[in-house]
């Protein structure tokens, strides 16, 4: 069997391990919020596990899993934060009785199917380019589409870090309460968290593609993008904006949807 078949299968094993016992913690807490602290860490548990498996040492190696271990860390700290200062999430909370009251499924069940399942295999498809990208032993170095790979990645953990300070720092400002988060890098994306995450992801595959088999985890990027966009991403945070926030129309006419990009000038009379 080949190596790259091994490592896949291994981390879909450690996956599936990490997801069933939080899946037994949320169950017992009757809260799933949690979950979305995984999405960071796993990966980052991944990255890890394919070291070992691969025995590490390469600089292509290090660089891969130090920056997905960063970021992991990085994002899992924050949604765990943001989940002790905010409470249970409403959209699991709502998903859940909607369950049991239409189909008469038992938290545990209607946990584990809606919510925990359907992210195990998106978790493994995104962080293809930590497990291809290691698999082959050479190149060892990184040339020039691999550093550019690095810095862009790195370049994305600040973006999306300096992004989620701005927005903590604006809401915990009380006389914001009820308005547009339109400063710093929201004033030239709605979504700079978003942008950044595409920029470590889309980053950390260019180290991987220098080799063969990391060319092929192309796939988890352009998903990432794809889900971030046009599925669980922008289209759920905005359609939930544009109901409670009037002004956010208006910020959606001025301020760029993905990509950084100067605002447009207010509409004249």
């Amino acid at each position: 069997m080949p190596d790259f078949v091994v490592v896949l299968a291994v981390n879909a094993g450690v996956i599936l391990a990490l997801f069933v016992l939080a899946w037994a913690v949320c169950v017992t807490m009757r809260d799933c919020t949690p979950v979305d602290s995984l999405w960071g860490l796993g990966m980052g548990l991944v990255a890890i596990s394919t070291f070992i498996q691969t025995g590490g040492g390469t600089p292509r190696r290090v660089v891969l899993t130090v920056i997905c271990v960063a970021w992991a860390l990085r994002l899992g700290g924050y949604m765990l934060w943001r989940w002790r200062d905010h409470g249970p999430d409403g959209r699991y909370v709502r998903m859940l009785d909607k369950a049991k009251a239409e189909r008469g499924w038992g938290y545990g069940y209607a946990a584990f199917r809606l919510v925990f399942l359907l992210q195990m295999p998106l978790l493994w498809l995104v962080c293809l380019p930590v497990q291809l990208g290691q698999v082959a032993a050479e190149p060892a170095q990184l040339g020039l589409v691999g550093l550019i790979g690095a810095g862009l990645a790195v370049f994305g953990l600040v973006f999306e870090s300096l992004a989620d300070w701005q927005l903590v720092a604006f809401k915990k400002d009380h006389a914001n309460a009820g308005q547009v988060m339109d400063r710093g890098l929201w004033r030239y994306t709605r979504h700079p968290n978003y942008f950044g995450d595409a920029c470590v992801w889309w980053g950390l595959w260019l180290v991987a593609a220098e080799t063969t088999p990391g060319l092929f985890a192309v796939v988890g990027p352009a998903y990432l993008v794809f889900t971030l966009t046009r599925w669980s991403g922008v289209p759920t945070v905005e359609g939930r904006l544009r109901r409670r926030k009037p002004d956010y129309d208006d910020y959606i006419r001025r301020t760029s949807g993905f990509f950084p990009w100067p605002p447009k000038p207010p509409e004249t009379a």
